[in-house]
């Protein structure tokens, strides 16, 4: 049965009360209808045109004094295209949109935590001060122009202007996609109508020239403060991103396995992700490990804060500042390691898949055959490599042996002697359960 009422707000709140209304129609607006979902108050707008329902949208986004107000433009494109879309957006303004996408983006767990940050950062400082109060139906490459796109290059890189812009476009596509504005107003609006220039990549600023002379600084710093020099070393080594490498936790390495697992937490890729380990990196880790001992720490974080937690973002950041001393950064480490694999010839899917780049369907499948053990071989002559440099001298392995103790580094035989623990897996039963079958 369908109710024939007078629509209004007030009216469709009386109304949630009563099971019996389900269907209701305004006699002032033919072809115009309410119907109450099971969750009540809330309810669809159904425009009828030639027999065929037009969903307009939600109710309570989209009020009665909304929908009444749409009601003629909505007529006049239904009446022209019948295939048009009938959604009448609960939003007036861009700055609206953004809000309802930053709350979106913040509650979706496929995304790092890193990536709600700066995007959240990014609408809430630029893109909403700028034209948060811009009518969606106002948007033209103009407008656009003068109140954002100029005035942030005039400050921000080209790099990051495009990210933004980026945000900006995924938005309104995304709006459009669930039907919750009548068109998109970003369509043929493209970054390359604003800019005309090519944005590079930024030059490295660690050459393979300079890898002596940063080994030596963090053969200094190893002795008197563990810590950094083990952060930048174990990326220099891996090519890790800076996020990637301070969540590493002992759980996730396995000497017996040989082998530094990063799980899809940890990733930008969110995928998971894992690294070989050569002797020269476990010596590194067993000597690590035993200066994290020596300074009562036995968790199992790698690189820690002084609260004993996980190392923080801005922590990190700050390691690298004292580092580089504002001449080089974290990504220069992984850049360096990126370019000296190429230079040594190593096989450049191997090295794609070593820094851990997004790849497709088909080259993941890939990974299970050969790959591992030519990533554990390209890895063996890059640290080969680094020893010549001056690695050697940090980690102390010498042909197979660690001159400090002058033991060899391989497990006893039948025992899985994990060194980093001192325990003999399967007989610690505390330490098997926190690093489960990894160690």
């Amino acid at each position: 049965m369908t109710l024939a009422v007078v629509f209004s707000d007030a009216e469709i709140r009386r109304r949630a009360s009563d099971p019996s209304a389900v269907l209701m129609r305004d006699p002032r607006y033919p072809g115009l209808y309410f119907r109450f979902t099971e969750a009540r108050p809330r309810g669809t707008w159904s425009l009828v045109v030639r027999k065929k329902w037009n969903r307009i949208g939600a109710y309570p986004d989209l009020s009665a004094k909304a929908v009444l107000a749409a009601l003629p433009d909505l007529r006049m494109r239904l009446g022209a295209d019948p295939e048009a879309g009938a959604a009448v957006s609960p939003w007036a303004t861009l700055g609206e949109l953004l809000r309802w996408y930053a709350d979106r983006m913040s509650r979706d767990r496929n995304l790092s935590d890193e990536r709600k940050a700066t995007s959240k950062s990014a609408i809430a400082r630029h893109l909403i001060p700028r034209v948060g109060d811009m009518p969606l139906a106002d948007i033209r490459h103009g407008a656009l122009d003068t109140q954002l796109m100029w005035p942030l290059q005039e400050t921000y890189s080209l790099e990051y202007v495009r990210l933004i812009f980026g945000l900006l476009v995924i938005a309104c596509r995304q709006a459009r996609t669930l039907g919750l504005i009548p068109k998109n107003p970003m369509v043929g609006i493209k970054f390359g109508d604003f800019s005309k220039k090519k944005i590079n990549a930024k030059p490295a600023r660690l050459r393979g020239v300079q890898v002596e002379g940063l080994l030596s600084q963090l053969y200094d710093l190893f002795e008197s403060n563990p810590q950094p020099a083990m952060l930048a070393l174990m990326m220099l080594c891996h090519g890790t991103r800076i996020g990637e490498t301070r969540k590493a936790q002992w759980s996730h390495i396995s000497l017996s396995e040989r082998t530094w697992y990063l799980p899809v937490g940890n990733t930008k890729t969110r995928v998971e992700h894992s690294l070989p380990l050569t002797e020269q990196v476990c010596t590194l880790l067993i000597r690590y490990r035993a200066a994290q001992k020596a300074s009562n720490y036995d968790g199992d974080c790698l690189f820690r804060s002084h609260r004993g937690k996980g190392m923080s973002k801005g922590q990190a950041s700050a390691v690298f500042a004292g580092l580089g001393e504002g001449v080089w950064s974290s990504h220069d480490l992984r850049k360096l390691a990126r370019t000296g694999w190429a230079d040594l010839g190593i096989d450049f899917l191997i090295g794609e898949m070593l820094i851990n780049h997004a790849m497709g369907h088909n080259v993941q499948a890939y990974i299970h055959t050969t790959v591992e053990e030519r990533k554990r071989a390209a890895l063996e002559l890059w640290h080969a490599h680094l020893d010549g440099k001056g690695f050697s001298l940090i980690h102390g392995l010498k042909d197979g042996r660690n001159e400090n103790s002058g033991n060899p580094l391989e497990a006893a035989p039948g025992k899985g002697y994990d060194p980093i623990h001192k325990s003999t897996i399967g007989e610690d039963s505390k330490h098997a359960e926190r690093a489960g079958a990894w160690l």
